[in-house]
């Protein structure tokens, strides 16, 4: 059984991302909170653990294997104690799963029901659920650190600069040129999610509105500044 992977992000789709591993290509399931993670990613090397399971028809005749991917164990410890919840399945699971695991399990653990029927697809009768099913499980998870993959250094092209020598002035290619704007963050955009839901946005809503966002290709350092954008003439037009 494969736990984890570890290979070039090609492609972020909406419930999965693909993975070349030398000459193969992986399609890895992914909840939304790790897609928001992974999607500035493209291009660059990932480590995912791993947890498999054979995906059936109504008949049961056919099934189909399929890998579903975590930025770190404990996320996928946690998964896993999700899907004990009666009713909660594999996609289920990994559509509700768009918060980090530290909020989700503070929710639990405060029986926070409101907040958890804020989740995708899960409602009133499926949050209260949970809080019975785990409530008494979920004292570990209340202390998990937000998933932040890490992210390679940039690279900027060396710039040969020539001291001057008497009066005569640098010419542009020996002037040195300021650092591009970096890509924001995956905490960062994780901030930028939670903040659109904090002013009234469904799941579905903050997640159109983010993407919209980061596929203008506009920089942005402080989640201020992506709300601007957002808002403003760069991202709700």
């Amino acid at each position: 059984m494969m736990t984890k992977m570890t290979g070039t992000l090609v492609r972020v789709l909406d419930d999965e991302v693909r993975l070349t591993v030398g000459p193969f290509e992986y399609a890895v399931m992914v909840s939304e909170a790790t897609r928001r993670h992974l999607q500035l990613r493209t291009g660059q090397d990932v480590t995912l653990h791993l947890i498999e399971y054979f995906e059936g028809n109504q008949s049961g005749n056919r099934f189909t294997p399929k890998k579903i991917g975590f930025a770190t164990e404990t996320e996928l410890d946690f998964f896993e104690l999700f899907c004990t919840v009666e009713k909660i399945g594999v996609k289920k699971a990994l559509k509700a799963l768009s918060r980090g695991v530290k909020d989700i399990a503070d929710a639990i653990s405060r029986q926070d029901t409101k907040w958890l029927s804020t989740l995708p697809g899960i409602g009133a009768t499926t949050a209260e659920q949970i809080v019975t099913t785990l409530k008494r499980k979920i004292g570990p998870f209340t202390f998990a650190a937000s998933a932040e993959p890490e992210t390679p250094p940039v690279e900027l092209p060396k710039t040969a600069v020539t001291k001057p020598t008497g009066r005569k002035k640098p010419t542009p290619a020996e002037t040195p040129q300021p650092e591009p704007n970096p890509l924001p963050s995956g905490q960062l955009i994780e901030d930028v999610y939670q903040a659109l839901m904090s002013v009234g946005h469904t799941p579905v809503e903050a997640r159109e509105r983010l993407d919209k966002l980061l596929q203008s290709g506009a920089r942005f350092k402080t989640v201020g500044e992506a709300l601007a954008l957002i808002y403003g003439s760069g991202g709700d037009k």
